[in-house]
């Protein structure tokens, strides 16, 4: 049996050093990256989830909505891109952040990765239990809690140990799972194209420029911003390819070209699906109009029957795909997270144990799936309602982490930007202009989520969401002042640190 073993002393580590961890080096190549980015955001079930409550508010300038929403999330890339050219490290914005700002905002910035991981495992492992069961006879085991919330457990318990397995067995889990996903989507596209193009989907609602004309959308400025909220967040998870940089060929060019070309193929497929549904469905609130409220958990699955007939379990294996090779890809890169973290003496040494048979942070994948069962389980038993809306505060972690991972791009660089008009743009305005954005969004999604009539539930007349969010975000504060006095990890708060760029 082997023994996992640690990549370094626990101590951290100088200047712009990216440390051997004992990861597999150079085992992904490009397709593999943007295949990981992809698979990341749960696109299918992404969509299907999030597509009703955009056209809700904006109505058919949906298509529009999803293009704004991008535009934050391609401005972060870059500074992600940058700051992975000069420290290719698996810890990201952890070690990125301490690069810049000191290690209480490195360490900050690598639990907002952690934590945002783990919150979303407990709804991905909800939405897997939930559609295998679905698939059973009459969907109404589907509503078992307990069953959903057992086969959920399975589910992470499982993408867990493949992970835990090695990078390699995960990558060709994720190639079948995407295919899987992919294929359905695109079976349930071509039928909506087939019945558009014969005219026997009945009324069609024809294609119209102005669904994406800003003049027609800003009438209603704040419908818009909330929108666009939604919309951001439907890319999230592209950033694993900046994780998994010391697996990847060229780990200071290759995650920076996935990520980016994840990123616009996702703007692509999103659209274009957006496209055809809503030239199908319309807008209307009414039968499998996108705007009925009753179709907004899934508007895939309220049309499934009438577009694909029998052959309307795809779009349910479509989505099942699309939760578990997200659960998947999410572990991915909260384990190498909290495996830097512990290679560079923030976390207990334990974190920066590898297996030398598999090249995986073993201990680091354990915990970070063992975390996510945990949240999972107590969240279920204590209050459906608050894991509901811890999930909807997810949005407060990944703005605060991508926001700082901005302004951490333009302040490590800042001695470099006028060496070019390429750096000003690329380390210096773009990510700035990323990074105000996704500071932005965080300001409204948290005035938003203080209002009692947002999401399920309210503690002392605040909205659970905000509570659930503000909570869990202290609770990281909480824990770096622990490691900063704990004898294991008290040197990375008080080495001296080096200056940035």
């Amino acid at each position: 049996m082997s023994i996992e073993t640690p990549t370094s002393s626990g101590s951290p580590l100088p200047g712009g050093t990216v440390p051997a961890k004992g990861l597999r080096a150079g085992i992904l190549d490009l397709g593999d990256s943007v295949m990981l980015g992809m698979a990341s955001t749960a696109p299918v079930y992404s969509l299907a989830a999030t597509l009703g409550l955009i056209v809700a508010l904006n109505g058919d300038y949906t298509p529009l909505i999803l293009v704004l929403g991008f535009i934050p999330v391609l401005l972060i890339a870059y500074a992600y891109r940058e700051l992975n050219s000069a420290m290719p490290d698996c810890g990201t914005t952890f070690v990125w952040a301490r690069k810049a700002f000191g290690p209480w905002a490195g360490w900050l910035g690598g639990w907002g990765v952690a934590l945002a991981g783990i919150v979303v495992l407990a709804n991905l492992a909800r939405v897997a239990g939930q559609y295998v069961w679905l698939l059973v006879g009459d969907g109404s085991l589907a509503k078992n809690t307990w069953l959903v919330t057992g086969t959920g457990v399975a589910f992470l318990a499982l993408m867990t140990f493949v992970n835990y397995r090695g990078i390699r067995l995960g990558e060709h889990v994720q190639r079948t799972l995407t295919y899987i996903q992919y294929i359905s989507l695109g079976i349930f596209a071509l039928a909506l194209m087939i019945a558009i193009g014969t005219g026997s989907a009945g009324t069609i609602t024809p294609f119209s420029f102005e669904w994406f004309n800003p003049a027609g959308a800003f009438t209603d400025p704040g419908a818009v911003m909330q929108g666009v909220l939604l919309a951001l967040f439907l890319y999230w998870g592209w950033d694993t390819c900046f994780a998994l940089n010391e697996e990847t060929e060229n780990p200071a060019k290759t995650p920076g070209r996935g990520a980016v070309l994840s990123a616009c193929v996702l703007l692509a497929v999103y659209t274009a699906v957006t496209l055809l549904v809503l030239m199908y469905a319309g807008s209307g609130t009414e039968g499998i109009g996108l705007g009925n409220s009753g179709n907004e958990s899934d508007v895939f699955l309220a049309m499934k029957d009438v577009v694909l007939g029998p052959w309307g379990w795809l779009i349910v294996v479509a989505v099942l795909a699309s939760a578990l090779s997200s659960t998947q890809t999410t572990i991915l890169p909260t384990a190498r997270g909290t495996l830097s973290m512990g290679v560079h003496g923030a976390l207990p040494q334990a974190f920066a144990k590898v297996r030398p048979d598999y090249q995986t942070p073993g201990f680091s994948t354990r915990v970070m799936g063992g975390a996510a069962i945990a949240y999972y389980v107590v969240m279920t038993a204590l209050n459906r309602n608050l894991l509901a809306d811890s999930i909807s505060a997810l949005s407060l972690f990944v703005a605060f982490y991508y926001a700082l991972t901005g302004f951490a791009c333009v302040w490590y660089f800042r001695g470099t930007l006028r060496d070019s008009a390429r750096n000003l743009w690329f380390r210096g305005i773009l990510p700035l202009l990323g990074a105000l954005s996704l500071t932005a969004a965080f300001v409204i999604s948290a005035v938003q989520m203080w209002s009692p009539g947002y999401g399920a539930s309210t503690v002392f007349g605040i909205g659970g969401a905000f509570v659930s969010g503000v909570l869990l975000l202290l609770l990281g504060v909480v824990l770096a002042v622990a490691c900063r006095f704990a004898p294991s990890t008290r040197e990375f708060f008080t080495r001296k640190p080096v200056p940035a760029k």
